[in-house]
């Protein structure tokens, strides 16, 4: 094995993608980290980007960095630990930014700079590429596009100053309405000008192994694979492709995806959201399926897909639990 391309979103992408350099870094001492001869590539959402107070905020990709790095705050599992927000109290004094959305001092550091790297002509790949060379997460970032693309959700509700059929940004109703207020459909915009970015696509044919981790299926790894190429490089690359169920025992992990399934019409489920990627062999994307073990009478329908498929134990709790989740994925990978 030499090449693992991962597509992530926010935390849980992050966490998986942690306990899986720790794997290499036990399993292949030589064979682990940036430089050697085993390169993990992270091709990440950018869905949830948006800009907010004249900075351009990378949700998805900050959580990576920090998380690979040893930078995250571990108990909500984003932003920096032992943050403080004067910053944003000073903004919200003028009457400005969003009082549900604010950004912490250190945090703000990293929108400053990356804002000041795309003002001078750089692209996000550039900016992100800059700005992990401090963090050194042991694994190459890329944005799944440099074209700016926004999930927004279109209200089926009216919801404080928004009326019904209103497209709202996706982080608004995420966290300002924890996403309780219906929605009709969720709406990529920019998405139909957009390409992925430099390196996207030859990391995903060019991988031994593609692996969709435990991220939200629609709004993380839905995005990534909704650029334009992603789809069809996933359909066409030799890589064994191995996905990890973000639902144990019919709820999710972490996070509202829940909400964001039932919105496509999808069960929450390891066996429905297995069967929503497909079988490659069928036209679409999975060749395997982790579940958890709770989840163990889903193996025999997933199998009869056209779907390779496994239970194992999938409760992230720390880095040896996630390590030990990478190796029965890369495992099933075959």
């Amino acid at each position: 094995m030499k090449n693992v391309t991962v597509l992530a979103g926010g935390v849980g992408g992050a966490r998986f993608t942690r306990g899986l350099l720790a794997h290499l870094a036990q399993a292949h001492p030589s064979d682990a980290g940036e430089g050697s001869s085993v390169a993990v590539t992270v091709v990440v959402n950018t869905g949830d980007d948006m800009w907010l107070n004249g900075l351009r905020v990378c949700p998805d990709l900050d959580t990576v960095m920090y998380t690979l790095g040893g930078g995250i705050a571990e108990d909500q599992g984003w932003g920096r630990p032992n943050e403080s927000r004067r910053t944003s109290s000073e903004i919200a004094a003028y009457g400005r930014g969003w009082d549900w959305f604010t950004l912490g001092d250190l945090d703000l550091a990293t929108h400053i700079v990356r804002t000041e790297l795309l003002h001078s002509g750089q692209t996000l790949s550039d900016a992100t590429e800059f700005l992990a060379r401090r963090w050194q997460p042991g694994a190459r970032l890329l944005p799944m596009s440099d074209d700016p693309v926004e999930t927004h959700v279109r209200l089926a509700d009216a919801a404080d100053e928004h009326a019904a059929g209103d497209l709202i940004h996706f982080e608004e109703w995420w966290v300002r309405y924890r996403a309780s207020v219906p929605v009709t459909e969720f709406v990529q915009v920019g998405l139909d000008a957009a390409s992925a970015a430099p390196g996207v696509l030859d990391a995903i044919a060019g991988a031994d192994v593609v692996i969709v981790p435990p991220s939200n299926p629609v709004v993380s790894v839905g995005t990534i694979l909704n650029v334009a190429g992603v789809r069809d490089a996933m359909r066409t690359t030799s890589a064994r492709i191995v996905g990890i169920s973000p639902i144990i025992g019919g709820s999710v992990v972490r996070g509202m995806a829940d909400r964001c399934l039932e919105v496509i019409g999808v069960e929450t489920s390891a066996l429905a959201v297995g069967l929503h990627y497909g079988a490659r062999s069928a036209g679409g994307l999975l060749d395997a399926w982790l579940v958890d073990e709770t989840d163990a009478a889903a193996v025999a329908p997933l199998v009869a897909a056209g779907i390779r498929a496994e239970a194992a134990p999938l409760w992230m709790r720390d880095v040896p639990t996630s390590a030990a989740m990478a190796e029965r994925a890369l495992a099933l990978a075959g």
